[in-house]
């Protein structure tokens, strides 16, 4: 752990070469570090993801978080860019491999890069950090109750997000997901259904599912914050990325 760090706002190279915006944050010491792709929730590019960005970096990671919404409402308040993004169905697929792309290579492109970098993401950002450990070459990927890898989203979700559990064989890297039991999106149905479609092919993964727990149980600043859920989360984060990162 460095209480020494700096954080700022970048520009990376996303999806089709577009300029987007992006929030860095590193240890300032000297030696080689392993990188952390954070990718941020529905609500948006926030200060909870910006400060989850930080603690990677305190905790001896180079973290980036790409603006996922730069292109819909390029200076408008995390609120008025998810509204925005929620209107057009969310991010597209093919865009979010893109961005998340361009983010991996601002931070192997750094002389404290180690050359490993893995991808973490919240709920909607669960699934499109699934998306891209099946679609990039990455070290480690860790789903945080990840919606609709498996099922599609109700009609009454304001979401175009498609089921993408056929990926599964190409998952890249191993697979870290935390879930929470009384979750509804995914259930633990769904959370079954993936274990059993990773394991038929073969590949590397845990999961673990926290009683009393329900969506966004990570979340500090929200009412379905479980402080010994994420504790322990954050724990096997550290344990995964600590042993597929380090070094």
């Amino acid at each position: 752990m460095s209480d020494q760090l700096i954080a700022e706002t970048v520009e990376i190279k996303g999806f089709a070469g577009d300029d987007i915006e992006a929030y860095f944050a590193r240890p300032t010491g000297p030696e080689k570090y392993g990188s952390v792709v954070v990718i941020h929730h529905m609500p948006g590019y926030d200060e909870a993801t910006k400060e989850i960005t930080r603690k990677f970096a305190y905790h001896g990671y180079q973290a980036i978080c790409p603006n996922l919404y730069s292109r819909e409402a390029p200076g408008a308040s995390s609120d008025d860019a998810a509204a925005a993004v929620r209107a057009r169905g969310g991010v597209p697929d093919e865009r979010l491999v893109g961005d998340v792309r361009g983010a991996a290579d601002y931070l192997l492109a750094q002389s404290a890069s180690n050359s490993k970098v893995g991808v973490i993401g919240y709920c909607s950002g669960g699934r499109q950090t699934f998306l891209s450990a099946c679609s990039l070459d990455i070290d480690a990927a860790v789903v945080c109750y990840g919606a609709f890898i498996v099922k599609e989203p109700p009609p009454e979700l304001p979401s175009s997000a498609k089921s993408i559990i056929h990926l599964a064989p190409n998952a890249s890297c191993p697979i870290l997901g935390l879930f929470g039991a009384d979750d509804k999106y995914p259930g633990v149905d769904e959370v079954a259904q993936l274990d059993a479609e990773l394991t038929k092919h073969s590949k590397e993964h845990e999961f673990h599912i926290y009683e009393g727990a329900g969506h966004a149980f990570f979340a500090v600043d929200r009412p379905s914050y479980r402080p010994e859920a994420a504790k322990d989360g954050w724990e096997k984060i550290w344990a995964f990325f600590g042993a597929h990162l380090a070094g």
